[in-house]
């Protein structure tokens, strides 16, 4: 299914995550970070998207605990700067699928 976010038309699944990552930039980070509460988006909050975006290019799998160990952020700043779900929500807003561990 499609949905038009920040002007675009990008290719979602039933959930709201991207399903061509290529379709993702900037721009439609900052829109899926206001729907989901988050933001503005800081440097911070970039610093993970770019991360999760790198892992995901590489195959890696996702955690919570892979991101408290990363060096990027610690978990509780995961919590802050994602609350009510952070690996869920930073996986949206970075335009990647959701991660398996995710509910």
């Amino acid at each position: 299914m499609t949905k038009t976010i920040a002007g675009t038309e990008i290719d979602v699944n039933e959930e709201g995550y991207l399903t061509n990552a290529s379709q993702w930039n900037e721009a439609i980070a900052a829109a899926i970070a206001a729907e989901e509460s988050v933001g503005p988006l800081t440097d911070a909050h970039m610093k993970v998207i770019r991360y999760l975006r790198e892992q995901q290019a590489k195959g890696a799998a996702l955690t919570i605990r892979s991101m408290g160990k990363s060096g990027v952020v610690t978990t509780k700043e995961l919590y802050d700067l994602f609350p009510g779900g952070p690996l869920k929500k930073s996986s949206k807003i970075a335009g990647i699928p959701k991660p398996v561990g995710c509910i």
